[in-house]
């Protein structure tokens, strides 16, 4: 009976298992271990610093299949699939491992039971090749195999350099490496090619199926290699490869893995899958299976990195559905097809599945526009030219710089017609538009050393973000820079400060309000604290201060964030998503952002409002944001277009530019709300910063403080998590303290306070009762008034009282008099204060501002104002206060 797919890989690790390997599932298809890699393209690569020795597990021997991406980088097989038999973007490689147990001989021996004796190939259409050196493999072939001397190829450094060989194995440029041994299948002579290592090794009759590489070396960037302290085993088969064989075919995508989502394909677009469009069915279902897997990794489609190449498969595959004659968005449509065959053994696809549609069919509905414009503008251009002429490099560009067509879609497109695209013109028109760009960096007022990061992302392109899905990762230093200028090694003194620029990082720069990543950064030679991550020009720089050693360009290195600093600044971030909506729910669509900080200590956010907020607003807001994390709802995040994160209702900033592309935060779940995908979402808006996971990671919510920020713009400061609990551990503190002190239960706080400031006031009021009575004589009445002039007057200097005080007494004073002046001059014991009254019926030959301004005069002071019956000043003296009467006698005298 025919084995299927799932059979071929059930039986592989099966038998593995039994000889005593650990069946490992497959890892993610970023690598998280390995910066010189865009995606993982081996089963080993997860085991990569097992083999070097810095990793232990529990066991020695492993066993995998491990999903595989080929689409860039140094492993680039974009162009050739569909186009032949055994390229793919996405394949699976089964693989066995052993890390300093069993070597060459037992990994042969071990393929060969597999191949003959489990599946039953025929032994005499099976050779092997060795590497030419490796005589011990050789030896086991002929002497243990059985495999005649003819059936046994030396194979040499046959590609330009030593060690480049398709007998030497290397994962990338550095990194363990060895020889290895390839086994071949034979599919007869009525199949054009010939053997491996012969002039017509490219044809089908011989096909690879299995490759043992035996580890033994380590090759470094400067050339130089080295044995392993320990030999291990490193082997890859292509699932498609043996499952094409075992199934009778010669073609992979004629395997039934390949084959059920080429009729997928065919019945969604109703083309024949054997007929004109057979090409695009197989581009199809080779990239169907790429894109979603990535996307199932959390790899999202962008202009920049692994992101990048995605989209460029996912437009690849959606160009030739167009090709088949679909007008609407397809491709989304055969993701269940792809879920049925793959789900069980892959179930991050089944648990992906909704996110993997819902990419595609936005991803395709944009592209829907920028392929029509293309082609036409493609037609166009194609139609003006001799037959069989180069399309010129500046159109090639225009549909790359305008219209968002990639060059290799561009070529991809020319293929069928037989034509191709002038590079050299494409890359010339590229060199001015970067020269313009240039000169628009420096011309933008930016510090001294801008044109670094300008020269470096041109070098070097974007760093890539990794911090979404990860705290640690392994990259490559590109570049150091300190002062402005690049150099290739940092100061051995420690404490030297270099901004250090790596091809990709888990550090989140600061932008959107959110502060920097701070942490460290490791490699074989030193070690460096990272003081704060900024970005310029796409490039990502870590701030850091040496503290062992020295960090070089080129170096590899571990790159570890502070995770309790990240969480902090994630869980406040979130709140503050959180804290707009509340704001918006309890004081009006009016509130809009005006900025915010999201800290690893704090929250701040600003927003338009034109008045302070309530005692009950504010605990409304509060209570609101921590009904949300107590929902402990998933944090949801998408890639759309500005436009599409609008209709689902997402907050944006004003006055903000996006581009094509916005990532999309959702969370909350509030029925009936009319916002996000499932129009059940309460916040949703455009962000790029980091975010809990889960609302509960928040912890709980506390709002200090509302005050205003500038006109029209209030500021709220809030905590949130361990910050947030250490204040309300403070404020029960503080709380309970004060019940001591009032010997009251805290819940009669309130009660007793009101009871003690009603009693205090009271007090005071007697107090300054009996002030102003023991100031004004108390019950003899003060002083006597004496004749000036025909006024009576009476002039007084007081102390205990203050010059608030002073308005009252003289008016009891005039009450007294019944008609006359009073001047009373209140001694402080700081500046004194100087009061002075008119009875109205003297009002219109004296005024008690002539009076005050006099006095304050002599008392060392100026000016004074009031009305004619009543006015007051300040003095700078008091010891004048006699002179202060006199010239007040002076004005009444006339």
């Amino acid at each position: 009976m025919t084995k299927t797919s799932n059979q071929i890989r059930r039986d592989f690790l099966e038998f593995f298992r039994s000889k005593g390997h650990e069946v490992v599932a497959s890892s993610p298809l970023v690598p998280g271990n390995d910066p010189t890699l865009l995606f993982t393209n081996a089963g080993m690569v997860q085991f990569k610093d097992v083999f070097l020795g810095a990793e232990k597990r529990s066991y020695t021997r492993a066993a995998s299949s491990q999903r595989c991406v080929r689409a860039g980088g140094k492993h680039n097989d974009l162009d050739q699939v569909g186009y032949t038999a055994r390229h793919h973007t996405f394949f699976e490689m089964l693989g066995n491992f052993s890390f300093g147990d069993y070597f060459k001989r037992d990994a042969i021996l071990y393929a060969w039971e597999l191949l003959t004796g489990v599946w039953q190939l025929p032994k005499d259409r099976l050779l092997v090749t060795v590497y030419h050196t490796d005589d011990e493999a050789f030896d086991i072939w002929h002497k243990e195999v059985g495999l005649p001397v003819e059936r046994i190829i030396r194979i040499g450094d046959n590609k330009g350099a030593p060690y480049a060989s398709d007998n030497f194995w290397q994962m990338a440029d550095t990194g363990p490496c060895g020889p290895c041994t390839e086994i071949f299948f034979d599919h007869g002579d009525h199949i054009w090619g010939g053997p491996p290592g012969s002039a017509d090794e490219d044809g089908d009759r011989f096909i690879e199926i299995w490759n043992n590489v035996f580890m033994q070396n380590e090759q470094f960037e400067d050339g130089t290699m080295v044995d392993l302290d320990m030999q291990s085993i490193d082997t890859g088969m292509g699932l498609e490869r043996i499952g094409a064989l075992l199934q009778g075919k010669h073609d992979n995508y004629d395997t039934d893995l390949m084959r059920s989502l080429i009729e997928a394909s065919a019945h969604l677009t109703s083309a024949d899958p054997d007929g004109p469009g057979k090409v695009h069915h197989r581009v199809v279902a080779d990239h169907l299976r790429s894109t979603s897997f990535l996307i199932a990794d959390g790899v999202m489609p962008s202009n920049e990195g692994r992101g990048y190449v995605l989209r460029r498969i996912m437009r690849r595959a959606m160009r030739h559905l167009n090709m088949l004659g679909t007008r609407d968005v397809t491709m989304f449509k055969l993701v269940p097809a792809l879920v049925r065959q793959m789900g069980t053994a892959y179930p991050e696809l089944v648990r992906a599945q909704s996110l993997i549609e819902e990419t595609l069919r936005l991803e395709e509905t944009r592209f829907r526009t920028t392929l029509d414009r293309g082609l036409k503008l493609l037609d166009e251009e194609l139609s003006d030219l001799p037959e069989g002429a180069d399309l010129p490099g500046p159109t090639a560009f225009k549909l790359y710089d305008t219209y968002g067509f990639p060059l290799d879609l561009t070529q991809d497109a020319l293929r069928e017609k037989g034509r191709a695209v002038d590079v050299a013109g494409f890359d010339a028109a590229m060199e001015e538009q970067r020269k313009k760009a240039r000169a628009a960096w420096s011309g933008s007022g930016e510090a001294k050393d801008a044109g670094i990061w300008f020269e470096l992302a041109e070098k070097h392109g974007a760093t890539e973000f990794l911090g979404y899905d990860g705290e640690v990762a392994e990259g490559q230093i590109l570049a150091l820079v300190k002062d402005g200028a690049s150099i290739g090694s940092s100061d051995d003194a420690q404490g030297a400060v270099v901004n250090i620029i790596v091809n990709q990082t888990p550090f989140y720069a600061e932008s959107g309000g959110q502060v920097g990543d701070q942490g460290w950064i490791r490699t074989d030679t030193g070690l460096a604290r990272v003081t704060d991550t900024r970005k310029a020009a796409g490039v990502v720089y870590h701030v850091a201060e040496i503290v062992e050693g020295a960090v070089a360009r080129g170096q590899p290195a571990k790159l570890e964030l502070d995770h309790a600093r990240r969480q902090a600044i994630r869980a406040n971030h979130s709140a503050t998503h959180l804290l707009n909506e509340a704001l918006r729910n309890v004081l009006g669509d009016h509130v809009a952002q005006r900025g915010s900080l999201n800290a690893a200590d704090r929250l701040r956010f600003d927003f338009a409002h034109a008045k302070a907020m309530t005692a009950e607003e504010l605990k409304a807001v509060e209570d609101e944001v921590n009904a949300y994390i107590r929902q402990n709802g998933a944090v949801e995040t998408r890639l759309m277009s500005p436009d599409d994160a609008r209709a689902l209702g997402a907050q944006a900033l004003f006055g903000e530019k996006y581009g094509d592309e916005v990532r999309v935060v959702s969370m909350g779940r509030l029925g009936g709300s009319g916002k996000g995908m499932d129009r059940n979402t309460y916040s949703i808006e455009l962000c790029g910063g980091t975010h809990v996971r889960h609302l509960g990671e928040i912890g709980a919510f506390v709002l200090l403080s509302d005050s205003a920020s500038s006109s029209g713009v209030r500021r709220i400061e809030a905590l949130t998590g361990e910050g947030a609990m250490a204040h309300m551990a403070e404020q029960t503190k503080l709380l309970a303290d004060v019940a001591a002190v009032l010997k009251v239960p805290a819940p009669e706080l309130a009660e007793r306070a009101k009871a003690l400031l009603d009693e205090r006031r009271k007090l005071e009021n007697e107090v300054a009762n009996l002030r102003r009575e023991l100031a004004m004589g108390g019950k003899s009445g003060g002083p006597e008034a004496k004749e000036i002039a025909g006024v009576k007057f009476i002039a007084q200097v007081l102390t205990g009282v203050s010059g608030k005080d002073l308005p009252g007494m003289i008016d009891e004073m005039k009450a007294r008099l019944g008609s006359g002046a009073v001047l009373l001059i209140a001694d402080t014991g700081a500046k004194p204060a100087v009061a002075a009254g008119v009875t109205a019926d003297l009002t219109g030959r004296l005024s008690a501002v002539t009076l005050v301004k006099a006095a304050a005069e002599a008392l060392g002071g100026k000016g004074g104002g009031g009305r004619p019956d009543m006015a007051q000043a300040g003095g700078a003296d008091i010891a004048l206060a006699d002179q202060a009467i006199a010239a007040a006698e002076s004005v009444i005298g006339g």
